[in-house]
């Protein structure tokens, strides 16, 4: 099994000024090709920080790859303590990327400035991996015993240059790539202390290959993920552990093969060649959004009426004021007349409705933060549920969002 390490340089990732979305990337690339990467750790523009980072890293890897650090400013100290690091006594021109550096120097209409063409010098115990969509070229080091790669930390440059990292790696380490295989259990309505209790049986019984880690998320559920790491075989076994788990939870499961919720709903409505609206209030169109957030969504979604006053429920949706008075907004008397009266007005085939309350305010001891009622009218019944969450206002939304999904996705189902 090869073993690798990411580490991304740069003070601005240290500071919180970027998010780091090259790891990610790079990690998951790797797996592809059977790499398992170990760590991932981000260092600030010193060179003692990146020097021991270096260090570390290849005590406990067969391979590094870092990112940034290799612009033409002060800052960008990568390079130089690469080549020291691995004992160059002197640097040469990669010609290659030279010619690249003109060529993007000239396209941009500006001068080619020696700081910008000695980024093709580059040290001798480096092999060049060019880089056609910027100045700074990756670099590959083949050190006692160990390799450590070295590329651009703008995003789209690095990702440029991954395929020959990629093949690169697969090559030198032929021998020893072993094949690494996930896949997730996509589950609803279980929170995740719940779920570990639910299947705690099913995952003491795993085969001792496979590896679970449980992924919870306001908008996706709980995501259960199978890993099997150097084992031939991983595949049946993860198949296997699957088709056991089924039973178990039912409906809760909603993906195996790494669909998102909304995007299983949308394949619903499509097969069904049914149609939904949304009546929302609490959820302020966040409902709307993932439903049409998915390509052919007008084949399914018809409207919505974002009911946030109550004026706008009684005159549009046909709530009446009497329900209001007595049972007030957040409640099952009114998402149900929500529904009812969006499927009316819109004329589909499902509606779903949100009346809660996301916060900060508003809470009471009857009905606090985090309370929702949601309905879903079909064409045979209208069902509702109330639910309570504990988070922020932007969390909480998203939670009433996806709940109202999946009940969405249930009532497709019945």
């Amino acid at each position: 099994m090869v073993k690798s390490v990411v580490c991304t340089i740069g003070d601005e990732i240290l500071i919180g000024q970027i998010t780091d979305s090259n790891a990610g990337f790079i990690a998951r690339e790797l797996n592809k090709i059977g790499v398992m990467v170990v760590q991932i750790r981000s260092v600030g523009d010193r060179q003692d920080a990146i020097w021991e980072a270096v260090d570390a890293s290849l005590k406990e890897a067969d391979l590094l790859i870092l990112t940034g650090g290799l612009g033409p400013t002060r800052d960008d100290i990568t390079k130089n303590t690469l080549a020291r690091y691995t004992g160059s006594s002197r640097f040469y021109c990669s010609t290659a990327q030279e010619a690249h550096i003109r060529d993007i120097c000239e396209k941009r209409g500006g001068r080619l400035f020696e700081i910008n063409r000695s980024q093709a010098d580059v040290p001798e115990t480096c092999t060049v991996l060019e880089n056609k969509l910027g100045t700074a070229p990756g670099m590959w080091f083949a050190y006692q015993g160990k390799v450590i790669v070295s590329l651009p930390g703008v995003p789209y440059e690095m990702e440029g240059i991954f395929p020959l990292v990629i093949q690169a790696v697969q090559q030198h380490f032929s021998s020893s790539l072993s094949p690494i295989i996930h896949r997730t259990i996509a589950t609803f309505g279980i929170p995740e202390s719940a779920l570990a209790h639910k299947i705690a049986d099913w995952e003491t019984a795993l085969p001792p290959e496979l590896h679970l880690a449980y992924l919870p998320n306001p908008l996706s559920g709980v995501r259960l993920r199978l890993s099997c790491y150097d084992a031939h075989g991983g595949a049946l076994l993860i198949e296997q552990a699957i088709n056991s788990l089924k039973p178990i939870l039912g409906s809760a499961i909603y993906s195996t093969h790494n669909q998102s919720l909304i995007e299983v709903v949308a394949a619903l409505l499509h097969q069904k060649r049914a149609t939904v609206c949304t009546a929302e209030s609490c959820t302020g169109g966040k409902l709307a959004a993932l439903l049409t957030s998915q390509a052919g969504a007008s084949s399914y979604y018809m409207g919505s009426v974002l009911a946030y006053d109550n004026r706008i429920k009684e005159e549009l949706l046909g709530v009446d004021s009497q329900l209001l008075h007595h049972a007030g907004a957040v409640s099952r008397d009114c998402v149900e007349a929500m529904a009812k009266g969006g499927q009316k007005l819109l004329r589909t085939d499902y509606a779903v409705a949100t009346s809660g309350i996301a916060g900060p305010s508003g809470g009471s001891p009857e009905k606090p933060v985090g309370t929702v009622w949601i309905a879903v009218a079909g064409p045979q019944i209208c069902s509702s549920q109330k639910f309570v969450f504990a988070g922020n206002r932007l969390i909480n939304i998203d939670r009433f969002a996806a709940a109202a999904l999946n009940m969405l996705r249930l009532s497709i189902l019945d």
